[in-house]
């Protein structure tokens, strides 16, 4: 496994240029970038702009891993739901032109005074249609576990079950609804055929010594991406974050 950074929150505020820096100084591989955040790397930047970024990234020791969109797909409005699939497509677009693996989506909740079951398959067929454009980029769409009982590790292999797709997986988020009894190893087993990223959050918050063995047990070698709050003093903060997941990876 490697060690990433979200860019929500610690690095919100930071251009392309000093992500790249800080996260090379504090021995980070890898970036999601979020949206709407100061780097400005979004759909209908002109290609010129796009080009210059994937250079910069190329040109590093920091691979620009993926996109965090905020599209979501639980709505019962029907055309809310067709524009979060249309905005997805061209979060792909865009990560095509960049070189990245995947397209962060979510769920965001269950509606009220709306069927559980509906709104699961509502999402699992949104995610089917973003996976057949995402699947055309080579891009893949990765579904965070995410949202008030949509983030419940039942609900999240439901909408897998229900989706199907090749180019969908996961995004495991690190939710406390993880834990049981102090272990994730039941919310793991449910989901761990379908993670192609990891969300971690403050280390010791969590109990990210047992994911990270039931990572390594399941064979995955792709990123942890760290998504943590802001610091006054982000370059130590990230350099002892680093060092602190080394060891916690070293020794499961």
């Amino acid at each position: 496994m490697r060690l990433g950074l979200v860019t929500y929150n610690v690095a919100r505020d930071w251009d392309v240029e000093t992500i790249i820096r800080r996260l090379q100084a504090a021995r980070f591989e890898a970036v999601e970038l979020r949206s709407t955040h100061a780097h400005g790397v979004e759909p209908g930047m002109p290609k010129e702009a796009a080009d210059r970024v994937r250079r910069m990234f190329e040109d590093s020791r920091v691979r620009l891993l993926s996109l965090g969109s905020a599209c979501e797909f639980h709505s019962p409005d029907t055309a809310e739901r067709r524009a979060n699939i249309e905005r997805t497509a061209r979060f792909v677009e865009l990560a095509h032109d960049l070189g990245c693996w995947g397209v962060k989506v979510r769920p965001n909740g269950l509606p009220e005074g709306v069927r559980r079951d509906v709104t699961l398959q509502r999402i699992a067929d949104a995610l089917t249609a973003c996976g057949e454009h995402a699947q055309g980029y080579g891009v893949e769409i990765w579904v965070e576990v995410h949202g008030q009982g949509t983030r419940e590790p039942g609900a999240m292999r439901e909408i897998m079950d229900r989706c199907g797709h090749p180019a969908v997986g996961i995004c495991w988020n690190s939710n406390p609804t993880d834990i049981r009894d102090g272990s994730v190893a039941a919310a793991f087993e449910l989901l761990k055929g379908f993670i192609r990223n990891v969300h971690i959050r403050d280390l010791p918050d969590y109990p990210h010594r047992e994911l990270f063995r039931l990572l390594g047990s399941a064979g995955y070698d792709r990123y942890t991406l760290a998504e943590t709050p802001q610091s006054c003093e982000p370059g130590r903060y990230l350099s002892y974050y680093s060092a602190l997941w080394r060891e916690l990876v070293r020794n499961p």
